[in-house]
């Protein structure tokens, strides 16, 4: 904690103290309070402003601003269930404000509640914000509606085709719910209208891509140019193509003609094409400078491919698959892991899992399931991250540079998670999660060692890079699979679930959020 903070905690616990003696009848001092709040959350000490706002908030019940400023600040403490709490108290003490609804119907949704009526009162009175359609289409969608968020996304694009936000979620609903054929449909509507505008075009692109599909991307590519001319977004977007579509020629072509250009997807670009090629110098060249940018995350699993390929010490010092690779038990009881099976077995509703996760054979979840509801899942939360903690109490000390150890180790903080339900001959193909500081897989139900198969079959294996790359590099270690056993590692550690014969594999997942100083 800066001087700052630790100057701003202190004057927060002494109107917490002021504030418990007697509410401030006065309302410049309240005022003052609430702003100090503010200041707070703005300073990253959301969780020292929550007592002093759920103070305030006694005093006055149906203050909106201060309502809304307290269930912000759970929120970013992670405390959704509370947030649902004071969000709706306010609402029932005061008038329906239109950003305290808004609140209430996300942290509804995003805990795994019904949240759609309530999207719709908020849209009624703010019509003009497109998040308030998006949210209330994936509520319908999460409350066995999809045909109805389907119409509702429809209907906003005829309106707004260069709302680009909408089209992603109507293409994500499409794609998930089976439909490949048509998915990205709602682009090329939108287009026609509007031939001139180029995100429209990349994010066209990008949603092709992702299916690596690539006639129709380049087909999308060649109708961009001609709308737009050869712009360097576009001709990035053909390096991409070039270069994931294995033409060695066309990717050197485009690789001179870009060579200008700098940004990440290039970068990434060219890093893979020289892995693959085996130019190890050039790709350590591309890589380096990035991993002491914004975009270090990104290009540190390279890195570590990279020393790994030359031999070079480095990989050892980076990775360290003996220390940073460990399996740690969660105290869950059979019973409870058994309550909690069936809890995600009921999320499970997607018919195909989103284009871009690495998932094979099965299905993955939308939301953050560890941030859900139910009493088993809070539970389940408390002692995963207590395992979690275990963890993280056990590494090395702090080493400046380092993307693991070269961060503070204060409080777990959850960046997104998830869970995987894999089938027979389900897996994972290799990848890292680069948004991420520690990831972990905690096995919550398995098949009988005779429906997995023989070992390494439904293991996960780490350090085997992306296939597509063509690099003969073997798993570091794997780790078996146990219901109660979470599996923990670096975020930018490669990683695979290998395929298994038979039964249902089902796990959750989450990264914790790179901790800031």
């Amino acid at each position: 904690m800066t001087s700052e903070q630790r100057q701003l905690a202190d004057a927060l616990a002494t109107e917490l103290l002021a504030q418990l003696r007697g509410p401030a009848a006065d309302p410049a001092i309240r005022a003052r309070r609430v702003a100090l709040a503010r200041q707070a959350l703005a300073a990253g000490l959301a969780g020292k402003a929550v007592p002093l706002l759920a103070a305030l908030g006694k005093a006055a019940p149906a203050d909106p601003a201060i309502a809304l400023l307290h269930g912000v600040a759970l929120r970013l403490e992670q405390r959704l269930v509370e947030a649902v709490d004071v969000f709706t108290a306010a609402l029932a003490a005061g008038p329906r404000d239109p950003a305290l609804l808004q609140g209430l119907a996300q942290t509804r949704y995003e805990v795994g509640l019904p949240a759609a009526t309530l999207f719709a009162e908020a849209q009624a009175a703010d019509p003009a914000n497109p998040d308030l359609l998006r949210g209330r289409a994936a509520a319908l969608v999460a409350e066995g509606a999809p045909d109805r968020a389907e119409a509702l996304l429809e209907t906003a694009l005829a309106e707004r085709p260069d709302w680009l936000e909408g089209h992603k979620a109507l293409s994500v609903l499409r794609w998930t719910s089976g439909d490949a054929v048509r998915f990205a449909d709602s682009y090329a509507a939108a287009l026609a209208r509007h031939p001139a505008n180029p995100d429209l075009w990349l994010a066209w692109f990008r949603a092709l891509a992702q299916t690596r599909d690539w006639a129709a991307t380049r087909a999308v590519l060649d109708r961009a140019t001609a709308a737009l001319g050869e712009t360097p977004a576009l001709l990035v977007a053909r390096l991409f193509v070039a270069s994931e579509s294995g033409d060695l020629p066309e990717t050197e072509n485009l690789l001179a003609r870009t060579a200008a250009i700098q940004g990440e997807t290039i970068n990434l670009c060219r890093v893979r094409h020289y892995l693959r090629t085996g130019r190890l110098s050039e790709a350590e060249a591309t890589a380096l400078p990035q991993v002491i940018t914004p975009s270090a995350p990104l290009f540190w699993p390279y890195v570590s491919l990279i020393w790994r390929m030359a031999g070079d010490a480095r990989a050892e010092w980076l990775d360290r698959p003996e220390q940073f690779i460990r399996p740690v038990e969660v105290e869950l009881t059979p019973a409870e892991l058994a309550e909690l099976a069936e809890v995600l077995r009921g999320l499970h509703v997607m018919a195909r899992p989103y284009i871009e996760q690495s998932v094979r054979g099965g299905t993955q979840t939308d939301r953050s399931v560890i941030q859900r509801h139910e009493p088993i899942i809070r539970v389940a939360k408390a002692r995963w991250l207590d395992a979690i903690r275990s963890y993280v109490d056990a590494l090395p000390p702090f080493e400046q540079g380092h993307p693991l150890l070269g961060l503070p180790r204060g409080e777990l903080l959850v960046e997104g998670s998830w869970s995987v339900r894999l089938t027979r001959q389900g897996h994972n193909v290799p990848h890292n999660h680069p948004v991420g500081w520690l990831s972990t897989a905690f096995y919550i139900a398995l098949p009988s060692p005779a429906q997995l198969g023989p070992a390494p079959a439904g293991h996960i294996a780490f350090g085997t890079p992306p296939e597509e790359l063509g690099l003969d590099l073997p798993a570091y270690r794997t780790i078996e699979p146990r219901v109660g056993r979470t599996a923990v590692f670096p975020s930018t550690m490669w990683h695979r679930t290998m395929p298994f014969a038979d039964g249902e594999r089902l796990v959750m997942a989450l990264d914790i959020r790179r901790p800031r100083f």
